[in-house]
């Protein structure tokens, strides 16, 4: 996927009031299959997914055994004993090496095998999609909850469909053979043509994730990152046994240290990755991601501080280049759709 087809503001203000299609076949997707399949899945996750339903999607966290941040991933419940894992593209490696590593070792009765090179996936997102998909499939989307999927063909091909995205508005991920899946691009963007479809790229994807508070793998969370440092301490049930857990309970007893937030410039200029965060003049923290919201006209940002100073509000400073730049700690997400 290019970082854009026309420009990152324009596909940017097109997914946030008609419809961005987004080509995603860089991440990866793991079936695992058989009678533990599930017990294997609620070892190496930090999600209770004991209650998922068939068609359910539920977000959950990968540690490694120091409780840091392998990956964030969504867990799709296919059938009984059955589920796929979609990973971010980064750590799909890492990934499949690890729960592979963890099954063979527990001798788990299940299989696992790694489909991300013949699984293309493509996001449509924004107000429109659901008009623009209803054309290309049999299945009433409008009965789709979010984070729920169906199984219909999408443009007359095998596929699944469901409502979830990267973008903090209405929309579906749909997955489909790779060796089809751009003539279901093709066909999307033809069915869209009259509602404003337009392509985008890598860079309004940031852009629009950013402003729901969503995160980046490997920028705002990595496997030195726990999820009680992150606004994922809501995907951890501590009442079930998991790898990492061990590790997160003892890194919660003895205080966490610093805190993911929000922030938002109130003097000019961007904050951008890695800028150094201060109060006071004390350096308390590091910018992770920062832009020019499109949205909001206003700069924004995430950032790890020091927790002392992470309460909504607390007036900072961002240094960009050589000048202390006025900024505040802000409640996330930045935007929120209307309903």
């Amino acid at each position: 996927m290019p970082v854009q087809y026309t420009n990152v503001i324009d596909e940017h203000r097109t997914t946030r009031g008609a419809a961005g299609l987004f080509d995603i076949c860089h991440m990866g997707e793991i079936e695992v299959k058989g009678p533990q399949a599930l017990d294997l899945l609620q070892l190496v996750l930090t999600r209770n997914l004991a209650d998922q339903t068939i068609g359910q999607v539920k977000l959950s966290a990968l540690l490694n055994e120091e409780g840091g941040i392998i990956d964030d991933l969504t867990v799709y419940k296919m059938d009984e004993n059955s589920y796929m894992l979609v990973t971010n593209a980064t750590p799909k490696d890492r990934d499949w090496q690890w729960i592979k590593s963890i099954q063979q070792e527990e001798h788990f009765s299940c299989t696992l095998e790694d489909i991300s090179d013949q699984t293309g996936k493509l996001d449509l997102q924004g107000p429109r999609s659901e008009e623009i998909l209803q054309k290309l499939t049999e299945a009433n989307l409008k009965t789709l909850r979010f984070y729920h999927f169906c199984e219909p063909p999408v443009a007359g091909f095998p596929a699944i469909i469901s409502r979830s995205g990267y973008t903090g508005e209405d929309g579906f991920e749909i997955y489909a053979a790779s060796d089809v899946i751009d003539e279901i691009w093709d066909k999307l963007m033809s069915a869209g043509a009259q509602s404003g479809l337009k392509p985008a790229g890598l860079g309004a994807r940031d852009t629009l994730r950013l402003e729901s508070g969503m995160m980046l793998n490997g920028q705002d969370l990595n496997e030195s990152i726990s999820p009680l440092e992150v606004p994922y301490g809501w995907i951890v049930d501590t009442h079930k046994e998991f790898i990492g857990k061990t590790a997160l309970m003892a890194r919660k007893n003895s205080g966490i240290g610093s805190k993911l937030v929000g922030i938002e410039m109130t003097g000019r200029g961007i904050a951008r990755h890695g800028y150094k965060v201060f109060h006071g003049g004390k350096e308390i923290g590091i910018v992770t991601s920062g832009t020019f919201s499109p949205t909001l006209n206003k700069a924004i940002g995430l950032a790890f501080i020091d927790i002392t100073f992470s309460a909504p509000d607390t007036e900072i400073a961002v240094a960009i280049r050589d000048t202390m730049t006025a900024a505040k700690i802000v409640k996330l997400p930045f935007y929120k759709r209307s309903k």
